[in-house]
């Protein structure tokens, strides 16, 4: 895929307002990515305002982290308003195979349509009805695992559907994309998976879904592997990543990105 590096100056040229509805733990790194990349972040979970400010927005988040029924019920009004303008939105069933309250809640988002859902293995083949192995927002399972749960999850929803991991399976259904940028440290600094729903909303607007979410997970893995060369361990990393993610441009995305037809 050549389109890598425009995707990112398109994002960066439109620098989308993001609306985010995350956990606790992700709020202040997820924030700090988005600017760093060139987004407008905004973190809104409150019903009394959700529905309204999901309007001003370009593209919405929703990660299940830290749910609670009051948080649940934001994140449906805030899809809904997305459905229902035709505003890309990205969904992050974190840990939904845990427990009976994270599945009701998916399968509710599920209906309102997400543009792209990203997860691990395990996520994914939990989100889809197929046993998994994982537990919490831990993988079990190897990404070749979720590969057939992913491509049948794309075409039941109309979406894009992302399985994270060492090599990175993005699917629409039909066509299938792998992404083998990153590096080992990037698990270590908690709330980087989570913060990347936010980068894959900003590159979604305005962009086609499913090149828009392979340039993103390249970018973001690039940024990893930049940074990892300036960093002795995980605190070092963070913020060498943020920098890492403002410094890239298009033509180091194009040149770097490690991007192949699955």
């Amino acid at each position: 895929m050549d389109t890598t590096g425009t995707c990112l100056h398109q994002m960066r040229a439109t620098a989308p307002l993001v609306h985010n509805i995350t956990n606790f733990v992700a709020m202040n790194i997820m924030a700090n990515v988005l600017l760093a990349a060139g987004a407008s972040p905004a973190m809104v979970h409150a019903r009394d305002e959700v529905a309204e400010f999901a309007h001003l927005a370009q593209a919405l988040s929703v990660n299940i982290g830290t749910p609670d029924p009051d948080w649940a019920q934001a994140m449906a009004m805030a899809a809904g308003v997305m459905a229902e303008t035709g505003k890309p939105w990205v969904l992050d069933p974190v840990g939904v195979g845990a427990t009976r309250f994270r599945q009701e809640i998916c399968a509710r988002l599920l209906d309102l349509g997400p543009g792209v859902i990203r997860g691990n293995a395990s996520e994914i083949l939990a989100l889809a009805g197929i046993g998994a192995k994982g537990r919490g927002a831990d993988a079990a399972d190897p990404v070749e695992a979720a590969e057939t749960a992913a491509r049948d999850l794309a075409r039941r929803t109309g979406g894009v559907v992302a399985v994270s991991g060492p090599v990175d399976y993005i699917t629409d259904g039909t066509s299938a994309y792998q992404v083998a940028n990153g590096h080992a440290l990037m698990p270590r600094v908690t709330a980087l998976g989570c913060s990347l729903n936010g980068v894959i909303a900003a590159f979604l607007v305005g962009q086609p879904p499913l090149p828009a979410t392979v340039a993103a997970l390249a970018y973001y893995g690039l940024a990893g592997e930049r940074a990892a060369q300036a960093a002795a361990g995980p605190g070092s990393f963070q913020v060498a990543f943020l920098d890492a993610l403002h410094a890239l441009t298009p033509s180091d995305l194009d040149a770097g990105a490690r991007v192949s037809r699955a």
